[in-house]
């Protein structure tokens, strides 16, 4: 398997970024819940978490994210593991999130 430049794996990102969490309005790749992109052979696999386990979002985060990869050129799947290590806290959110929220730090 040839995998492919991150150029793309940085499209998905972007594509990601218009993802935004219904419970608090800010986008997933701000908000530090997508740990890893990789994208081989025209598949996507992304690591991601939820800010607590049973999130009542969670099916529709996932939905949006296969929608949002597969919007993606170049790519025709999409995998999502949902992992729970390391855990997620605010410390993964960005600047923009933070302020966005009205967290200061």
């Amino acid at each position: 398997m040839a995998k492919i430049s991150s150029s793309l794996e940085d499209q998905v990102i972007n594509s990601l970024e218009e993802v935004i969490d219904p419970e608090l309005g800010v986008d997933i790749v701000n908000l530090g819940l997508i740990y890893h992109v990789s994208v081989v052979d025209q598949k996507c696999t992304l690591s991601m978490t939820l800010t607590t386990m049973g999130c009542p979002v969670g099916n529709l985060l996932a939905d949006s994210i296969r929608q949002a990869v597969i919007a993606v050129e170049g790519i025709t799947a999409c995998d999502i593991k949902l992992v729970w290590e390391p855990a997620w806290d605010i410390g993964r959110m960005s600047r923009y999130a933070k302020v966005a929220l009205g967290l200061h730090e």
